[in-house]
């Protein structure tokens, strides 16, 4: 028997367990206006469906910053700025509205050893999207800030982990190192004329024209591709809506408040060597929104294409992790 000091047990018993799940409790509260319209009333291109603010007391809980669907019965998943999977199920009440995050349970992201990332350089996760196969959930894609990546993760019982399986991606995405380069991530679906292909996009990665640059990755489709600038906001996330129109949500400040936008890019414009620039379906700013930084396009139980957006609070207390849906008004 090897007997050691009782702090370096106790210390080595909260690595491990800081290592393992940990299951949280999350209260939510009801958002039923935004912009100054109630539920289910029009607002620029969409449908106000309601939202819902979160809260936990586990100080992990937090950093929100990209979502994807990972199962049936509104399974999803978040990833967070300090290299956690963020995974639950959004409960709806009897009239189809966001409700809570139920069954939530925090995974540190773990490396291609197996191991949770060892520093926070390499644990800024923002953006994710779900790889589907025959219909099923399969795997989660993840791009990651600062020591720029992108890498899958598979989904075991609607919750993605297990050791990192890194994807190749351009050198000149490798070589960004800040937490302004690789945020949205998302995969064209087999409505999309570049079906099964993964869009990036950086944030202030610039090309001579001024405007954001992005890559595709897929086996015919690949290659550079651009997104037109904007004042103020910039890419954030992306999500594909099941015809193949690409939305892109930016934000921003201006004026000591919160910006977002959204945009609908048409699917013939989601080629390699294109600029694409899309149709504005939504803005706001101020204390209607957050630090929106997630984007998912998923079914509501009552079967409605629904648009979520989510806010990242930095784990700051003064902000929110807000979640705000809308519909389509077509």
């Amino acid at each position: 028997m090897i007997c050691r000091p009782l702090p370096l047990l106790l210390s080595l018993l909260t690595l491990v367990q800081a290592a393992g799940a940990v299951e949280v409790t999350v209260t939510s509260g009801a958002v039923t206006q935004f912009r100054g319209v109630g539920l289910d009333q029009p607002v620029d291109g969409l449908i106000f469906r309601g939202g819902m603010t979160l809260q936990s007391q586990e100080d992990t809980f937090g950093g929100l910053s990209s979502v994807t669907p990972t199962g049936p019965d509104q399974a999803i998943a978040f990833v967070t700025d300090r290299g956690n999977f963020v995974s639950g199920q959004l409960a709806y009440d009897a009239s189809d509205r966001l409700l809570g995050f139920i069954g939530v349970q925090i995974d540190p992201i773990q490396n291609s050893g197996g191991k949770p990332l060892p520093r926070q350089f390499a644990r800024d996760a923002e953006g994710m999207d779900t790889i589907w196969r025959d219909g099923m959930p399969v795997a989660v894609r993840v791009s990651f800030e600062n020591l720029t990546r992108v890498a899958d993760f598979a989904i075991a019982d609607g919750r993605p982990g297990g050791a990192a399986r890194e994807i190749p991606i351009p050198q000149w995405l490798t070589d960004l190192r800040t937490n302004e380069s690789l945020e949205a991530t998302c995969i064209a679906p087999s409505a999309s004329p570049i079906a099964g292909s993964t869009v990036l996009i950086a944030e202030s990665a610039l090309d001579a024209e001024g405007n954001h640059r992005g890559e595709l990755l897929g086996v015919k489709d690949k290659g550079p591709i651009g997104y037109r600038n904007s004042p103020i906001v910039n890419p954030t996330d992306c999500a594909f809506l099941p015809n193949g129109d690409l939305l892109i949500l930016e934000r921003g400040v201006a004026l000591f408040s919160f910006v977002m936008a959204l945009r609908r890019v048409p699917a013939a414009e989601v080629r390699p060597g294109n600029l694409m620039q899309g149709e504005l379906l939504l803005s706001a700013e101020g204390g209607d929104i957050d630090n929106m930084e997630s984007l998912m396009v998923h079914q509501s139980p009552g079967g409605e294409t629904r648009i979520f957006i989510g806010s990242d609070n930095n784990f700051n207390g003064w902000q929110r992790s807000l979640m705000l849906e809308f519909a389509l008004a077509e």
